[in-house]
């Protein structure tokens, strides 16, 4: 007991709740006092001993019950077959059996309201990145990552087509709507499974956080596990790394600039001395791309999409051409806001002419906007680079033109924040990534400036 409430210090102030010795040494002792059997007297003890401000409150109370429960587990319904005629039984069978085998399984475990394990929650919170997680009011997002892992939109699909499948096979309305309540609940369970489970790491990671955070740490965190003070940090830090991948990469061009041995030409320049080659030729070798880069700035996407064209901003000088787009439910060229001598003025009109929102991406439309207006940006000499996570909100992905663009391309790079095995749902990844001659993971700056720097090397 007394650890856990040495985390839950630890972890407010990490959250910016200012606690001295005096008030943690008040806490045990009143926790001494009132004892811990009655959990709300519990609670108020420690609010009344650790917290003097009133708005500190609300962070209180949000982390209290992640390191010392809530008291009431996830609520999982019972089997909806448990009651079912044989008939009934054989009719949920033959229905699920259209399904394939991973997701029959997980259907089939949901409606025998299983719980996820320890062991498979741990494995979600690996690799959904929960474990590099340290900001509360990224938990929402974390769990809608380990909802997507585990395949919670195909499931939600599959049960409404299963729904209506046996009610064609005769099965009563009641006992369809029976199953279907059974099933939601089961699966609201399951979620809350996750939700307490989030909260409860990212809690814990906040207790374990170094009370001063190093650029190295932020580095490798996860782009949307980031508070705003920590992306302003970025922010500086990308145009110090910017500068450092400028100088390296014009130091490369420089010492390459010579080229390959051009055998033919050699030969020819070697007739006027009677055919011995005094001149060495080289083919001249094109070190300075052109670039055709396609942004993402959608809430999800738009930090990561603002490091990379502040890196492209600061690359200017070692490629020959760069065309910007960027897209939300549209395409709009940004390129011309590259002319200037200020990297943040021109990002930030890019971002305030696109401001974030609630309406959906549409990377099929905005591929649409670039064959009427662009197509001519690519040819054999280009580089094309999308920065995107290929959501497309089960729109049309237009993969006919990604396509058509892939081809005209000298070669298709995709930087994607999001693993593979979270492609699922409305993301369209899997039906982009064949053309693409490289598909890169960037979730957070230390992957982002890597891949930049392939990118300019190859």
């Amino acid at each position: 007991m007394e650890s856990r409430i040495l985390q839950l210090i630890a972890a407010l102030r990490a959250s910016g709740v200012r606690i001295s010795l005096a008030e943690s040494a008040e806490a045990f002792s009143a926790v001494d006092l009132l004892g811990i059997q009655d959990r709300d007297q519990f609670r108020l003890s420690l609010r009344a001993t650790l917290i003097k401000d009133v708005k500190d409150i609300a962070t209180f109370e949000k982390l209290f019950p992640l390191f010392f429960g809530s008291g009431q587990p996830p609520q999982m319904g019972g089997n909806p077959s448990d009651d079912m005629t044989p008939e009934e039984a054989n009719m949920l069978a033959d229905a699920l059996s259209q399904f394939g085998e991973q997701l029959r399984q997980r259907m089939e475990r949901l409606m025998n309201g299983e719980q996820l394990s320890r062991e498979e929650l741990e494995a979600l919170g690996r690799m959904v990145g929960l474990n590099q997680a340290d900001n509360l009011n990224y938990q929402d997002w974390m769990v809608e990552r380990m909802k997507r892992a585990m395949a919670f939109p195909q499931v939600q699909k599959a049960l409404r087509e299963l729904m209506e499948q046996l009610a064609q096979m005769g099965m009563t309305r009641e006992r369809v709507e029976q199953i279907r309540q059974m099933i939601q609940q089961n699966m609201q369970g399951m979620q809350e499974q996750m939700e307490q489970f989030a909260g409860q790491r990212i809690a814990e990671n906040l207790s374990e956080r170094p009370r001063s955070e190093n650029i190295d740490s932020l580095m490798n965190r996860p782009f949307n596990a980031l508070s705003d003070a920590d992306k302003q940090l970025m922010q500086r830090e990308v145009k110090k790394l910017a500068a450092a991948l400028r100088t390296r990469i014009a130091l490369r061009q420089k010492r390459a600039k010579t080229g390959q041995m051009d055998a033919k030409a050699t030969i020819r320049a070697s007739l006027k001395y009677n055919g011995v080659p005094m001149e060495i030729r080289h083919k001249n070798r094109v070190h300075k791309p052109k670039i055709v880069v396609i942004c993402d700035v959608s809430t999800s996407m738009r930090f990561c999409s603002e490091l990379m064209l502040t890196f492209l901003y600061a690359l200017q000088g070692q490629v020959r051409k760069t065309h910007a787009f960027a897209f939300i439910d549209h395409l709009e060229s940004i390129s011309e806001d590259f002319s200037g001598s200020n990297a943040d003025e021109a990002i930030a009109s890019v971002l305030w002419r696109m401001p974030s929102g609630h309406y959906n991406t549409d990377l099929g439309w905005a591929l649409n906007n670039f064959k009427d207006d662009h197509m001519e940006t690519l040819n054999t000499g280009t580089t094309l680079i999308v920065v995107g996570d290929g959501r497309n909100n089960y729109n049309d992905p237009r993969i006919d033109i990604f396509s058509l663009m892939s081809r005209r391309a000298a070669r298709t790079i995709w930087l994607n924040p999001e693993s593979e095995f979270l492609w699922n749902g409305d993301s369209d990844m899997h039906k982009y990534k064949p053309l693409c001659n490289d598909v890169l993971k960037v979730s957070n700056l230390r992957e982002l400036a890597n891949a930049v720097d392939d990118l300019m090397t190859r």
